[in-house]
């Protein structure tokens, strides 16, 4: 039987719940800078949600597909289950992005996209653990952040739009990114083809902490998060933090801080019995992530979310509290909103895996 961890499953449903509070405010122009990105360089609280979640990713892969490789179960029909899945999570996310394109007047057609890079990290860490040992997973995790630093390097300037990842994703997916400037008419993905590889390594540093976690060996994780902070700050003195180009130095900061976020959950929830707060959103993370997003589009493509906003949100909060109150709230009730969707869900033992 393969072991599941409530605490795995309270820090992955805790990172969908901030996925959605920072996803869908009730106005983008009023929002506290918490629940920004970074607009380039730097990192934000709101920076770390995504690399926390393809860390858990990769700790979810040592829980539940490596011990299948130990047992000899036949690798090629592992890999190929992986793979189905890692394309059906992509699909889903090009899906998404179609249905934006043809609902939403102001939206323009996009090929990368979050799910789509959950589908292939996820894909990527899988053969990881089906085919190499922990040595070269390291060396895996060693050798894509030094080459893409060196890439960076090689590409000249780290600005945005003329970068060479940005520069790579223009050429392979034209005008069908996130972002096109303007001014001259190049294009930026922060889910792009390049910057794919360290959000790898992000995935494989989860591989390996969820090894340990499996072991019962938590000083490990205790150190090797401290290691990664303090070479991801040293780093980032001289290669940035940057979410959107998913730098090295920001592959090691946010991984050191998942590596002690899951310590402190494991040791909460799993040794001490906490209640496992988050784990209804856990346990169903594609549900609430991509029925949100479906939500989003569907709501004002109906001319629902205004109105909605303005008088069940705005005219009240807003003389109170002002308008970043206001789109906080909005972004509560709707977080609350799926919490009470996945809550019904588990409760019925409904769960939606692709």
């Amino acid at each position: 039987m393969l072991r599941r961890l409530a605490s795995v499953d309270a820090l992955r449903g805790c990172t969908v719940a901030l996925m959605l509070l920072v996803n869908d405010p009730g106005d983008g122009e009023h929002v506290y800078w918490p629940l920004e990105h970074a607009r380039w360089n730097g990192c934000t609280p709101t920076d770390f949600v995504f690399p926390f979640f393809l860390f858990v990713v990769g700790v979810s892969i040592a829980l539940a597909i490596a011990p299948r490789v130990e047992r000899g179960e036949d690798k090629g029909v592992l890999a190929r289950a992986a793979m189905k899945r890692a394309l059906r999570i992509l699909l889903l996310g090009v899906a998404i992005n179609v249905l934006a394109w043809w609902a939403l007047p102001w939206a323009h057609l996009r090929f990368p996209g979050v799910l789509q890079r959950i589908g292939v990290c996820f894909a990527g860490a899988a053969l990881f653990a089906i085919y190499t040992q922990a040595r070269v997973q390291w060396a895996a995790i060693v050798a894509i952040l030094l080459g893409y630093w060196g890439l960076l390097l090689a590409g000249g300037s780290m600005e945005p739009f003329v970068n060479i990842v940005s520069r790579t994703d223009f050429a392979v997916f034209g005008r069908f990114v996130y972002l096109i400037d303007p001014a001259t008419g190049r294009g930026h993905d922060p889910e792009g083809l390049l910057s794919s590889f360290p959000s790898l390594a992000t995935t494989l540093l989860g591989l390996r902490a969820g090894q340990w976690l499996r072991d019962g060996r938590i000083k490990p994780l205790l150190a090797a998060g401290a290691v990664m902070l303090a070479l991801g700050y040293a780093w980032s003195l001289v290669f940035p933090f940057n979410k959107n180009l998913w730098t090295s130095s920001f592959v090691l900061w946010t991984g050191g801080w998942a590596m002690l976020a899951l310590a402190l959950f494991h040791g909460l929830v799993d040794r001490l019995g906490w209640p496992a707060i988050g784990r209804r959103f856990g346990v169903n993370a594609v549900a609430a992530y991509a029925g949100s997003e479906l939500m989003q589009i569907l709501m004002p493509a109906l001319g629902i979310q205004e109105p909605l906003y303005r008088h069940a949100f705005a005219s009240w909060v807003t003389p109170l509290a002002g308008p970043y109150a206001a789109s906080l709230a909005y972004a509560v009730a709707f977080v609350a909103l799926w919490w009470a969707i996945v809550y019904v869900m588990d409760r019925r033992h409904r769960y939606i895996k692709l």
